[in-house]
């Protein structure tokens, strides 16, 4: 064991009995490296980050520019920070008109934290509706709108107000009335499966929440930035949000996470007191500079066209994988944001080991034990989808 392992395990809080333990040298691309040498495909993106690619040369550009000229100057909001305004500017030019105004965040537990408080403000309302299956965030108010107890139990109790409904039900929506503040969803469910709604769900949460007079968040932190094949997941539905959050692939590999809402809304936090909501390191110039290139790179180079394109291709492969294979038992997903769910979680580990040996990364979790979640940069290059297919097929028939 080499003296940075026992430091690892010594000095860093471990959130597994078993931690990947990979030791990273660096990254580029599609692969990570490791310190004895070896090449490892990423086909999680870090957990749906690297959407541009690991140490993209555009944004580790920004991030040297910006460095040089200044890092933290101010708590958010106070001062005016080129970085931040260009970001805003930018995320509006690529949005519906109504999501204009951005508040910056660390990450997207915060961004949703933020979301949450400012639809209880603008509404005056206490209640908040979630669905089953679903995740938000680690912390106390992203917790408590998470839809799955294996979260919540060990911290409740939790925020009061709180229902679940069952998620891609249309019956179900009709217990959103005008007691509730805000419905919070993802587009697609990423920890609770890759579990893609019905066409009609989304449009008609909308008009449930627009008749009850409550704000609808959208929680794109993973579907956002080109990974299900649009630039925002919102997009498949032509789904409106009061409120968007968005975080993961957002910087570029950068910690940086937004809600973006309305000026009308937005309003309702500089007011009645002032500094209703106020982060110290949100938007941090450095991370918005990041953030800025890799929003760029994503548009300029149709990032999105290309993980459709790609998804398509390593969804029909696997999905052929499928007819010649007994270990799975459904493939779901949208452009590069994919499910591949076995037959049991035994095997599914087994599986991901097996990957994981023979140098390819995939994501799964004890919690949702029979999907494995694939979610390659969308950079990935038709060799590297070729090899990480073979390694795939391998790991199932071996």
């Amino acid at each position: 064991m080499t003296s940075l392992r026992r430091r690892f395990r010594r000095y860093v809080c471990q959130t597994s009995p078993h931690p990947i333990g990979l030791e990273i040298d660096r990254a580029s691309g599609s692969y990570l490296y490791t310190t004895d040498g070896k090449a490892y495909l990423d086909f999680i993106s870090g957990i749906g980050v690297a959407n541009i690619g690991h140490t993209n040369r555009a944004v580790v550009k920004a991030v040297k520019t910006q460095a040089e000229r200044y890092l933290h100057v101010m708590v958010y909001g106070e001062y005016i920070q080129s970085p931040q305004v260009e970001l805003a500017t930018r995320l509006a030019q690529c949005l519906p008109k109504n999501l204009s105004q951005v508040y910056f965040t660390n990450s997207g537990t915060e961004a949703n934290e933020g979301a949450l408080k400012l639809a209880k403000k603008w509404t005056g309302r206490k209640r908040l509706i979630s669905f089953e299956g679903s995740f938000h965030g680690d912390t106390h108010g992203a917790c408590s709108v998470t839809g799955r107890e294996i979260y919540r139990k060990p911290f409740e109790p939790l925020l009061p107000g709180v229902a679940f409904l069952p998620f891609n039900d249309l019956d179900a929506l009709k217990q959103i009335d005008d007691s509730v503040a805000a419905v919070i969803t993802e587009p697609i469910q990423g920890e609770g499966g890759m579990r893609i709604p019905d066409d009609r769900f989304l449009p008609a949460l909308r008009a449930r929440c627009t008749e009850a007079g409550a704000l609808l968040i959208f929680d794109e932190v993973q579907t956002g930035f080109g990974r299900t094949g649009k630039l925002f997941a919102m997009e498949h539905s032509e789904t409106v949000p009061d409120i968007l959050t968005v975080a993961k692939s957002m910087g570029g590999g950068m910690p940086l996470g937004a809600f973006i809402s309305s000026p009308a809304i937005m309003k309702s936090l500089s007011v009645d007191p002032p500094l209703s909501h106020v982060t110290t390191f949100g938007g941090h110039p450095v991370c918005c500079a990041a953030g800025l290139a890799s929003l760029n790179f994503i548009v300029e180079n149709d990032l999105p066209g290309r993980a459709k394109m790609m998804g398509e291709k390593l969804q029909a492969a696997l999905r052929k994988l499928g007819r010649e294979c007994d270990a799975i038992r459904a493939v779901r997903g949208k452009g590069l944001m994919i499910g591949l769910e076995l037959a049991s979680p035994e095997q599914t580990a087994r599986f991901v080991q097996r990957c994981l040996k023979a140098g390819l990364i995939l994501g799964w979790t004890l919690h949702t034990n029979t999907v494995v979640r694939i979610a390659p940069p969308l950079t990935l290059s038709e060799k590297d989808l070729r090899e990480g297919l073979r390694i795939i097929e391998k790991a199932l028939k071996k």
